[in-house]
């Protein structure tokens, strides 16, 4: 099947996330046999997400790169089980490496979700061109090994500006391979090689990026800058804005609750598409803005 990424107008577009992996963040090993996969799946559709996005090579930090083999390995079994279910659900492959995406494209998957920007493997782009599939393309630097830590967290005095900048080398690559720009959505990489400021002032200062006019997606949901939020909001003035702060130990609902709130703020500076680990929160706080949005909230007062 296609995918449109939606317009700025239409509903938020959800992605729920399903790793299937041993060693994933918040969640890794959880869902590892195809009918857990499956058994998710089914609790996040069913709670409203629009595209299950299906990733088989943890990026927490200090992850190690997976071979293509084992990596299919785990995600074709699941997209084969949620095609053969769902003939009408998008499914995401989020992977940075070619012979998995065409893999998975091959097995019904529609969009690829590269956490590289397509930096990492160079036959991706080609890949990605050929099937005609709509792709995100997240900004990060370095590795899968080192992209979610602090190594590469080297900026100047406008962390955005550099951001912006990269995400448009990423854009171009894309676009030169053949990919059409209708295909494109963007992500900032909130909590990849960024410290907590950086991330932060991303959000804050999201209408730059949302200017260079593809949709955009938030994937901030468990991220370690949400505890380090939540630590920071609990405790003000315990440490001056954009200072890295230690994230305690906080539970996934607590994590999750804040995401909604960060994921609201988002949806208001002009992000579209948000990438959650808990779905019916998000559904319906992102639902409650998009209707408060002028052009819904006039529909809502006839």
């Amino acid at each position: 099947m296609t995918f449109t990424w939606p317009s700025k107008s239409q509903r938020p577009t959800i992605f729920g996330i399903l790793n299937v992996t041993p060693d994933s963040f918040s969640d890794g090993g959880n869902f590892i046999s195809t009918e857990a996969a499956i058994a998710q799946a089914d609790r996040m559709i069913t709670e409203g997400a629009d595209v299950i996005d299906v990733g088989g090579e943890s990026t927490r930090p200090g992850a190690q790169q997976v071979p293509a083999r084992e990596e299919m390995k785990r995600v074709l079994p699941v997209i084969r089980g949620l095609r053969s279910r769902w003939n009408d659900v998008p499914i995401s492959i989020d992977t940075v490496k070619a012979e998995v995406a065409k893999a998975a494209l091959g097995e019904g998957a529609s969009i690829v979700n590269d956490v590289s920007g397509m930096s990492l493997d160079p036959e991706l782009p080609r890949v990605c061109a050929e099937a005609g599939c709509s792709v995100v393309l997240m900004h990060s630097r370095g590795t899968v090994a080192d992209m979610a830590s602090y190594d590469n967290a080297i900026y100047g005095n406008d962390s955005v500006a550099e951001i912006i900048s990269e995400l448009e080398e990423s854009i171009q690559l894309a676009e030169r391979a053949g990919i059409h720009p209708a295909r494109i959505a963007i992500d900032p990489g909130i909590g990849f090689s960024k410290k907590t400021g950086h991330s932060l002032a991303v959000l804050v200062e999201l209408s730059r990026i949302v200017a260079l006019g593809y949709p955009v997606l938030i994937g901030a949901s468990r991220k370690r800058v949400i505890a380090e939020l939540i630590r920071f909001t609990a405790a003000p003035g315990s440490a001056a804005a954009g200072t890295t702060l230690a994230a305690p130990t906080i539970s996934n609902t607590d994590r999750d609750m804040t995401t909604v709130g960060v994921n609201v703020v988002a949806f208001f500076a002009g992000a579209r598409i948000f990438r959650v680990h808990h779905v019916r929160p998000n559904r319906l706080a992102l639902d409650a803005a998009w209707a408060l949005t002028p052009e819904e909230a006039g529909l809502l007062s006839q």
